[in-house]
């Protein structure tokens, strides 16, 4: 027999069970396959207590933020569309044929950021919003291996992350190609002759 059961954040549980005649046996494998369902229902990422970080203040353009002094009294447009009065200096390329400005800021709250979930969170807690897409990278920021901390890495020490826009612009994160620069001269070479 084969069961898919449930839908904990799109991933199936799938459980195998034999196909075994109508016994004590079989009642044992629902008893044992309940108590597994309970248990990975009950230890879903969805219910883990939220990890909190702390974080440097976050990298706002003075003068905009916060968005509130403009935005409150300004009815909501959803429709997609290149923006031609205010944040003309912003290039949307991050996934851009998928997003707009409201799949990350908060329609009615602007000094928010919205979840898939509709949860707003403060833009110190950025990070939980790319972790929605960059699972692995937001995987690897909180072990400290991608971005930048400083502090204590290890042990009760005081330790401050960076955020994702401390050195990704949130609405162009893809870092722009750097011209290298000329390998180094050994001493021996002749461009250092005396």
């Amino acid at each position: 027999m084969l069961f898919v059961i449930g839908d904990v954040k799109k991933n199936k549980i799938l459980l195998f069970l034999p196909a075994i005649p109508n016994t004590k046996m079989l009642k044992i494998n629902y008893a044992v396959a309940l108590i597994f369902l309970l248990g990975t229902c009950l230890t879903s990422p969805s219910m883990e207590a939220r990890e909190e970080f702390p974080v440097s203040p976050p990298p706002l353009t003075e003068g905009i933020y916060p968005c509130s002094n403009c935005h409150t009294s300004m009815e909501v447009n959803r429709k997609k569309r290149e923006l031609k009065e205010e944040h003309t200096q912003i290039k949307l390329h991050h996934a851009e044929t998928m997003r707009w400005c409201l799949d990350c800021h908060d329609a009615k709250k602007r000094d928010k950021l919205r979840l898939y979930n509709g949860e707003l969170i403060n833009f110190t807690e950025s990070y939980r919003l790319c972790g929605e897409c960059h699972g692995n990278v937001f995987k690897d920021w909180k072990a400290g291996i991608h971005g930048k901390r400083t502090g204590y890495f290890a042990g009760p020490g005081k330790r401050t992350y960076f955020l994702c826009a401390h050195c990704h612009d949130p609405h162009e994160p893809i870092f722009k190609p750097l011209k290298p620069e000329p390998p180094p001269y050994r001493p021996t070479d002749k461009q250092n002759g005396r």
